[in-house]
């Protein structure tokens, strides 16, 4: 149930300041929070939308200031300029639990624990060599762990791409199939770049992806190569020597590209 504007209106002139009260329309009740029953049908729409996403003992707090506000006998000027500020802290934090940065959409993506770690085929005789990659770290897609490019142990490739971009769509499905192929020769990571986390994970998980992916919201990876277009995939041979190709790949010319610059076959 929501707040009607009319309401938050009339609510937010009794608070001073109600300027500094953001919306509070499309709020949703806190799950398994306390009964509201027995309210005015007013009030209750005001519990439920100040206390969205709340705790449950903040929850209790803002219930009982309602429960007194609702009450026939009005509370006094003075009271009420008493409780107006903290009150409006209270009705904040409850928009502001709601209003999280964590995606709506479930990531479909592998964790990172495995991308420092050589691709299990590499020689143990000849550990990879620290790569060229720019040195800079992202957070992987799935739990926000910082991973540090030049930590990344190659044969590897490395892919950036956005769901915004055309190109992108086309070939990210043939990056995830390289990677399905390519277990224990070749480590294969995405870079969501330029994007929402929710459309990114809305994207992959339609398209199958699954596949290890870092999360490059202002494309400082993408930047930082002198690229501006999407797609792009650098290749990582097992001594760190990075190769950058500017282009979108089908299954054919990145089986090519691979053999070229990591020393691997494979068919995506």
């Amino acid at each position: 149930m929501t707040l009607p504007r009319r309401l938050a209106a009339a609510w937010l002139s009794r608070l001073r300041p109600a300027a500094h009260v953001p919306s509070v329309a499309g709020l949703r009740p806190a799950v398994g929070s306390p009964s509201a029953a027995g309210l005015p049908s007013a009030a209750r729409r005001l519990c439920v939308a100040g206390s969205a996403g709340l705790p449950p003992r903040l929850w209790r707090s803002w219930l009982g200031v309602v429960r007194s506000l609702a009450r026939p006998s009005r509370l006094r000027p003075v009271v009420r300029s008493v409780i107006a500020a903290p009150l409006a802290v209270l009705f904040v934090g409850g928009i502001a639990a709601c209003s999280g940065d964590e995606p709506a959409v479930a990531s479909p993506f592998a964790d990172c624990s495995a991308l420092t770690s050589p691709p299990p085929s590499t020689a143990p005789s000849a550990p990879s060599a620290i790569s060229d990659l720019p040195d800079l770290a992202l957070p992987c897609f799935d739990g926000d762990d910082q991973v540090s490019l030049r930590s990344l142990r190659g044969p590897a490739v490395i892919n950036m791409w956005a769901s915004w971009c055309g190109p992108c769509r086309a070939e990210l499905p043939v990056m995830q199939s390289l990677a399905d192929n390519a277990q224990g020769k070749l480590t294969v990571v995405g870079v969501d770049t330029g994007d929402t986390r929710d459309k990114g994970a809305s994207f992959a998980g339609d398209a199958g992806v699954r596949m290890p992916t870092l999360f490059d919201e202002k494309s400082t990876l993408l930047n930082s190569l002198g690229r501006i277009n999407l797609p792009v995939t650098v290749f990582l041979d097992a001594n760190g020597k990075s190769y950058v190709h500017p282009l979108p790949l089908d299954a054919e010319g990145l089986a090519e590209q691979v053999r070229k610059h990591t020393g691997v076959t494979v068919t995506p």
